[in-house]
């Protein structure tokens, strides 16, 4: 057979799956990402077929391959061509799905072979292997596990394709020394005990795609069309998502405006482990943040806010701050997201500082408060986490070396820890007891800033409560901060698998 005549798509492979049954064929069915072909593979595929009479083997789209930046390297037509040059590859099939479960339901093989990697089902990093032993006994067929060479693709591509600036290798190479991918995963786990309370701004970001049409004949401006539009929950209820994502118990508090809340959209993004208290802000309307993007290069060419970003009223803030006063010492971590748009007054500030058993801050620098809202506003703090501009405004220096400036705001707030992010240069941590940690960014292809500031602090937020060493908080936030550059705006949460799926590659470098 023509190896490109063995590339199907799902659609055509259930036409030909249906011919084959007839003639009484068993079908074998392998699915993976499979970057690089290697003998272990080869060998996969060998023992697999000898299961069955013909061996369809399915692949995981660009899209939904969560393995972090970079990847996968080879995009998934050259990804099916080498898997249909193979002489024990019968058919090969693109699916568009983030698991195997809906292919095998399709498909509905007699056997579904996996690697030897998988027999240990608590060693698989994506969890998926339940679901996909429950799919194949659905449809009366067995999964098998094969036993070959083991090689790792990531680790491969890590070393021979030179993926990261040699730096950044070293960097890597010096921290899987001190941590196993088995240590992470399982202190990550134990965050799952964790009772936390996010407060902070809501703040609904809106994406109006839209494309040139050419200069107005009138005007000193481009002219666009619209195209279409889309809604993201951001703001603290982005951060709340994230929490969601490693800690057991996350409840949210937010104030909403009176006109126009949007709570029913909201309540909608909000992950199943959210629990949101929302106050309202009278003649006010919930924060939007309007972008309007190019859709030929994914640009933002203007932005539109409908806000107050005023203090709530004095009635307003008694309610929030009773609230928190009977409420935020029950929690292990309360995770501070303040954007400055009114809800953080003074009283909330005190309130929180006197009752929060952990408190942690990330106080953020935007259009609509540049130089107001300041870290410095808050009394103390257990975890600071702020990018380089913040600090700079916090500590009123534009060129002075970062860890003066760190030691200042650390003399003022008594952090026991504090992070400092610089986007492509990556983050900078201090802890008193061990002084100062740098940390490379690990992302080179960005697809939306937005959000990812947001991403690392609501990771490295829990993992300092837990007592996770500077440079394991510093490396799982840039790690969480690198996959939500990969998002649009804050389309969906970073999901704790695609975490570990991701931090799994790098350790193998």
């Amino acid at each position: 057979m023509n190896p490109s005549s063995k590339i199907k798509t799902l659609e055509e492979l259930k036409g030909v799956v249906a011919a084959l049954r007839k003639r009484k064929k068993s079908l074998v069915q392998c699915h993976g990402v499979f970057d690089l072909i290697h003998p272990g593979h080869v060998r996969h595929f060998a023992m697999a077929k000898k299961e069955g009479d013909v061996l369809i083997v399915t692949i995981t789209s660009d899209r939904h391959v969560r393995k972090g930046p970079g990847r996968p390297y080879f995009n998934e037509r050259l990804r099916a061509e080498q898997l249909a040059a193979l002489q024990d590859v019968d058919y090969v099939a693109v699916l568009d799905h983030p698991t195997a479960v809906e292919g095998i339901l399709a498909i509905r093989p007699d056997v579904y072979a996996k690697g030897q990697d998988y027999r240990d089902a608590s060693r698989d990093v994506t969890g998926m292997i339940g679901e996909e032993e429950s799919a194949v006994r659905s449809c009366s067929g067995r999964l098998h596990f094969t036993d070959e060479i083991t090689f790792s693709s990531s680790g491969l591509i890590n070393t021979a394709f030179e993926v990261y600036p040699p730096e950044t290798v070293k960097y890597l190479k010096l921290l899987a020394r001190r941590h196993s991918i088995e240590e992470v995963r399982a202190r990550l786990s134990e965050l799952s005990k964790l009772k936390v309370l996010v407060i902070g701004d809501a703040i609904i970001d809106q994406y109006h795609y839209c494309r040139a049409m050419d200069r107005s004949s009138k005007e000193s401006l481009v002219v666009h069309r619209y195209l279409s539009d889309e809604s993201f929950a951001g703001g603290a209820l982005a951060v709340a998502n994230h929490v969601a994502e490693l800690c057991g118990q996350v409840d949210l508090v937010s104030v909403l405006g009176s006109a126009d809340p949007y709570e029913s959209f909201i309540r909608s993004k909000l992950g199943p482990r959210v629990r949101p208290r929302f106050f309202r802000r009278h003649g006010c309307p919930t924060t939007i943040k309007r972008r309007f993007v190019s859709d030929d290069s994914s640009k933002k060419v203007f932005e539109i806010c409908y806000m107050d970003d005023t203090p709530i009223s004095g009635a307003e803030e008694e309610v929030v701050r009773r609230f928190l006063d009977r409420q935020a010492g029950r929690y292990d971590l309360v995770i501070v997201a303040d954007y400055g748009h009114g809800l953080m007054t003074p009283a909330v500030i005190r309130t929180l500082s006197r009752r929060a058993r952990y408190l942690t801050l990330n106080v953020q620098t935007n259009s609509a408060n540049l130089g107001f809202n300041l870290v410095t506003k808050y009394p103390k703090a257990d975890f600071v986490c702020i990018d380089e501009k913040e600090l700079r405004l916090a500590t009123h220096d534009k060129h002075g070396p970062i860890q003066s400036l760190v030691k200042r705001v650390q003399s003022q707030l008594r952090p026991k820890a504090m992070v400092v992010t610089r986007g492509v240069a990556g983050s900078i941590a201090y802890a008193p007891g061990t002084g100062f940690q740098d940390a490379p960014a690990l992302s080179f292809q960005v697809v939306d800033k937005v959000g990812a500031g947001d991403a690392f602090y609501s990771f490295a937020a829990p993992c300092v409560r837990a007592g996770f060493s500077a440079d394991l908080v510093s490396f799982i936030g840039n790690a969480a901060g690198s996959i939500a550059v990969q998002i649009v705006c804050n389309r969906q949460p970073v999901k704790q698998v695609d975490l570990i799926k991701f931090m799994t590659r790098l350790l193998k470098i």
